[in-house]
């Protein structure tokens, strides 16, 4: 007669292993998704400062900055009409910052009355009603993507009675990226 009891506790001890088994390797795969979590809220705020670092760093670019004005140097300001310029070449530029989109919106002082809406033919910027406008698209917006911006000084140069002078306004220089696209 075989014994049973044997091969009973033999199978007990086996289920045992096995459910220990799938304990521990559930318990495992837990601690490694709250560790990957951790890395992915990581990773996203890492490209978020990278993408503040970019529109910083674009404000503060050759194309951009306003430059030694008064014998100061001005941090992010941006020349307004060296943007319009570049506004109309911009197909030279158009891979050197590894973006998908460029814009500065006004804040502050808008022109009254002139952009209810940013898409408004009044508000946007043209060499026509350049410098009364509100929103100047740079380098159009090519398809879905996050952006980030910063608050900059928006300066050209203005002529009153025969004085010139640097007028500035308070506006935002928009950048739209699209993830894992942004540069160091």
């Amino acid at each position: 007669m075989v014994n049973k009891s044997g091969q009973m506790k033999i199978q007990q001890t086996a289920f045992l292993i096995i459910a220990l088994t799938l304990f521990f390797v559930l318990v495992g795969l837990f601690v490694l998704s709250m560790t990957f979590s951790g890395i992915q809220q990581d990773k996203a705020k890492v490209e978020e400062k990278e993408a503040l670092l970019l529109v910083s760093r674009l404000a503060n670019s050759a194309e951009f900055t306003c430059g030694e004005s008064s014998g100061r140097a001005k941090s992010d300001c941006v020349d307004f009409d060296k943007v319009m310029v570049l506004k109309d070449n911009i197909e030279n530029y158009s891979k050197l910052w590894g973006v998908k989109g460029i814009s500065i919106i006004k804040t502050h002082p808008v022109a009254e009355g002139i952009c209810e809406e940013l898409n408004s033919s009044s508000c946007r910027c043209t060499r026509e009603n350049y410098p009364d406008c509100g929103f100047l698209e740079i380098y159009p917006n090519n398809g879905l993507g996050n952006d980030a911006s910063t608050f900059i000084l928006l300066c050209r140069k203005q002529n009153d009675d025969g004085y010139a002078y640097d007028k500035c306004e308070v506006a935002r220089l928009v950048v739209k990226f699209s993830e894992g696209e942004t540069q160091k």
